[in-house]
C-alpha cells in the first residue's frame, strides 16, 4: 500500500505489508525515522528480499514495513524535513509542515498493530542498545499493560544493552524548565515545556494499546549497524511466530540502565568538560562540564552520561543522566 500526504509537495510514503491466512500478531517495523538514519532501511530491504524469493513466509499474523518513515529527510540525507518526526508525534487537524502529514498518516497505521520495532542509528561511537518503556502502570503519563511481553522482545534482539525512563525522565524535566522560564516564555521555548513533545513512535504506539521497542543499531556509517537491525527483525519474526523459526534465546551478560534526570543548557557558553559519549562512566563529584558564569556542573551520583548534546540550544536538553537498574 502507498499513499500520498494531503496538502503535501513532499515525497511519497510507502508500506509493504506481509500476511499470513492464520490470524497472529500484527507487527509493524520502522526504518529511516531519521533520514540520515539507515541501517534500518537496509536491514529492511534485506528482509524484503528474502520474503520475495520465497526464503522467508510467514506462518501466521502479519508484519508491515516501512523502509523510509520519513521520505523527505531520506531524500536530503538528514535527520529531519522540517521538524523532528520523533517528537510530539500525533494526529493533527492542522497540519502546518511535512512530518505533521506523516503523523497524520503513520499514527492511525502504528494504531492497527500489537507491536513495533522502530530502527536507529547514532552519531557517536558505541554499541548497539535498545529503549524500553515503563513498567506495567495505570498513571497519567505512560499507562502501560505489556511490559512482560516488551521486555521478553527487548531480551531477543540480539544486543546487551537496555535503557528505560526516557518519557518519565523527559517529563521530569518539562516541570523543570516550565519553573525557570516562566510565564513570559517565547512560543518556540514553551515547545520544550510540553511532555508531549517528548512523544515519538514507541511513546505513541504505546499510547494505542501496542507494545514497542527503539533500536540503536550503532554509528550510522557502521557496516555491521544493517546486520544488527536486520538480526533484530529476524529475531522478532521467531519470537513472535509470524514465522517457523528457533525461537531465539533471550539476552545473557545484561547491561541494564535507567534514565533518571536530564540537564538542560542554559547559556551557549556551557561548556563540556571534556567530549563525552553516551554510556561514558561518572563518578560522583566529577565534573561533567561549566555553566556560562563559571559554576561547575558534577555528577551528582555515580552512573551514565547519556545523549551529551555539545550543540544543544540554550534551555534544550544538554545530556541526561542514567544508573544501573535491576529491572531484567
Amino acid at each position: 500500500m502507498s499513499t500520498t500526504p494531503s496538502n503535501s509537495t513532499g515525497p511519497n510514503l510507502r508500506a509493504v505489508q506481509i500476511a499470513s491466512m492464520h490470524s497472529g500478531p500484527r507487527l509493524l517495523v520502522l526504518g529511516a525515522v531519521h533520514g540520515n538514519e539507515v541501517c534500518g532501511t537496509l536491514g529492511i530491504q534485506r528482509v524484503l528480499a528474502e520474503f520475495d524469493s520465497g526464503e522467508l513466509s510467514l506462518a501466521r499474523g502479519s508484519v508491515s514495513f516501512v523502509p523510509v518513515t520519513n521520505p523527505l529527510a531520506y531524500r536530503l540525507a538528514q535527520r529531519s524535513g522540517e521538524r523532528n518526526l520523533n517528537r510530539n508525534l500525533t494526529p493533527t487537524t492542522q497540519p502546518v509542515n511535512y512530518e505533521d502529514h506523516i503523523a497524520n498518516w503513520l499514527c492511525p497505521l502504528m494504531a492497527q498493530h500489537d507491536a513495533l520495532l522502530d530502527l536507529h542509528s547514532f552519531q557517536g561511537q558505541g554499541q548497539a542498545f535498545v529503549m524500553v518503556g515503563p513498567q506495567d502502570n495505570q498513571g497519567p503519563l505512560e499507562p502501560f499493560a505489556h511490559a512482560a511481553d516488551e521486555v521478553a522482545l527487548a531480551l531477543r534482539l540480539g544486543v546487551h544493552r537496555f535503557v528505560d525512563g526516557w518519557l518519565s525522565t523527559y517529563a521530569q524535566g518539562v516541570e523543570t524548565r516550565r519553573a525557570r522560564l516562566g510565564v513570559q516564555a517565547s512560543r518556540q521555548a514553551l515547545l520544550n515545556t510540553d511532555a508531549r513533545y517528548g512523544v515519538g513512535t514507541t511513546e505513541y504506539m504505546r499510547s494505542v494499546g501496542g507494545y514497542a521497542l527503539t533500536l540503536e543499531c550503532g554509528n550510522h556509517a557502521d557496516p555491521q549497524a544493517p546486520v544488527v537491525a536486520y538480526r533484530a527483525i529476524r529475531n522478532t519474526l521467531a519470537h513472535l511466530g509470524l514465522i517457523e523459526a528457533p525461537a531465539p534465546e533471550p539476552a545473557r551478560n545484561i547491561e541494564a540502565l535507567s534514565i533518571y534526570q536530564v540537564i538542560d543548557r542554559g547559556h551557549a557558553d556551557d561548556r563540556f568538560a571534556r567530549t563525552w559519549a553516551s554510556f561514558d562512566a561518572l563518578t560522583r563529584g566529577q565534573r561533567i562540564g561549566t555553566r556560562a558564569d563559571g559554576t561547575p556542573v558534577l555528577a551528582p551520583d555515580d552512573g551514565y552520561i547519556l545523549f551529551p548534546a555539545a550543540l544543544a540550544q540554550a534551555g534544550q536538553e544538554w545530556f541526561y543522566l542514567a544508573r544501573a537498574s535491576t529491572r531484567l
